[in-house]
């Protein structure tokens, strides 16, 4: 009788240690790998980092792409520390140089907005691609707040869910357009509404600051931005700087909103299209008098330049000026109530 009352116990017993081996497996005892932060910088308290954080630097990348002028202004600090925190960021970030076939691979995450024009589609290599920073010059009427529209719905139509932030400094957005265009499409005009986050701009630094804001969507919203319209770039710097005078300066803060831009695009390989106004050059008594507001400044940090113009019979034409890749050329299209047309 004592055997058939023990053997439950050990029975028991063997069970208990299987599963304190099972409680005690070192796997599930790794320990997880931080990742490093502002908090990690040396020299750096939480003062100066809620003040790196209020004008945009959250994470190493910002620093690391800093200027030195750039946090002390942001700081105060001597140079000698932002110098050193920058090389401290850089060196965590292990920033330096990558193969042309690592470039390669990156390129495979390059997304391309399609315009709706075959014609269109295939100057520009596919569709208005990310990563990079596309602008659109031509006169009033020409079709560039129209292109905007027609992106904002098909980025949705391609890439259901994703999110579109419209800057709008000449009051042009309209939302009866996005809905007309979203039936076209087959799309839900409400949804296509819901997932387009406007925003006015009424001067130069709001302008600028509304540029940063699309970062805290991404990071601290967790939106799924995929394309940032910019319409138009140049008519608030062209108002408030008025003059020679001016010139220098309206052309370094540009340059510094543009050089914003690139970067957002390039971090979060996010498609930027911006429209850019034109003027008129009397002195030119041969060619197109039409000129791009904002000079090389402008020219330079634009990865593709389109110019657009009226063509015959209503048409519209766009010409690839500049491109990294592409061969110049022309195509042209209507604009309709369903988006762009090609002229057969």
């Amino acid at each position: 009788m004592k055997q058939i009352l023990m053997e439950p116990k050990v029975i028991e017993n063997q069970e208990n240690k299987t599963e304190k081996i099972v409680k005690k497996d070192p796997k599930e005892e790794k320990p997880a790998i931080k990742e490093k932060s502002l908090n990690d910088l040396p020299g750096v308290g939480p003062a100066t980092i809620e003040k790196l954080e209020s004008v945009g630097y959250n994470d190493l990348m910002s620093v690391a792409v800093a200027t030195p002028g750039e946090l002390i202004d942001a700081t105060g600090m001597v140079q000698a520390a932002a110098k050193k925190i920058i090389a401290v960021a850089r060196s965590s970030l292990e920033m330096g140089f990558e193969s042309g076939e690592d470039i390669l691979k990156k390129r495979e995450n390059v997304i391309k907005i399609s315009t709706g024009s075959k014609s269109f589609d295939v100057l520009v290599g596919g569709g208005f691609e990310s990563a990079a920073l596309t602008e659109c010059y031509g006169e009033f009427g020409s079709g560039k707040t129209q292109i905007g529209h027609i992106l904002a719905v098909n980025c949705q139509k391609q890439f259901p869910g994703s999110t579109v932030v419209y800057i709008d400094t000449e009051n042009t957005f309209r939302p009866e357009r996005i809905e007309q265009l979203a039936k076209s499409v087959d799309l839900d005009p409400m949804e296509v509404l819901k997932n387009i986050k406007i925003a006015k701009a009424f001067n130069t630094d709001h302008q600028m600051l509304l540029g940063e804001k699309v970062e805290d969507l991404i990071k601290k919203k967790g939106l799924d931005v995929k394309l940032v319209i910019v319409d138009s770039l140049t008519a608030h710097f062209r108002a408030e700087y008025i003059g020679r005078g001016t010139l220098a300066e309206r052309q370094q803060k540009l340059n510094r909103h543009m050089r914003d831009l690139a970067k957002l695009a390039q971090v979060h390989n996010v498609c930027i299209y911006v429209t850019n106004q034109v003027m008129a050059k009397p002195d030119m008594f041969f060619g197109d008098p039409t000129q791009p507001i904002g000079g090389h400044i402008v020219g330079h940090a634009s990865t593709f330049r389109l110019y657009l113009r009226k063509g015959k019979k209503g048409s519209r034409v766009a010409k690839l000026v500049d491109s990294p890749n592409l061969p110049e050329g022309e195509c042209s299209f209507y604009v309709e109530t369903s988006g762009l047309k090609d002229i057969k």
